[in-house]
């Protein structure tokens, strides 16, 4: 069976659509969820892979479903 590898550069580009869809800054999206714009920048970038805590943060700051989230990731690892 073969697993794909997460690539932090796919979490990120997710993150970042959702962000931009609902037309929110990365300034705006990390202080609703309490998170730092720097980290908030490199997790979009694919230099960091968030936490669960912090996708949960992202998503409801987004108002939408981690499971949303997690599902656009599943999408584009196939």
């Amino acid at each position: 069976m073969f697993i794909p590898t997460l690539d932090a550069k796919i979490v990120g580009e997710a993150i970042a659509d959702f962000r931009k869809e609902k037309g929110i800054s990365q300034e705006v999206l990390s202080g609703l969820a309490d998170i730092g714009r720097t980290h908030l920048s490199a997790i979009e970038r694919g230099e960091r892979k968030p936490t669960l805590e912090t996708l949960y943060r992202i998503s409801c700051a987004l108002g939408i479903k981690m499971s949303d989230i997690v599902t656009e990731i599943e999408k584009r690892l196939k």
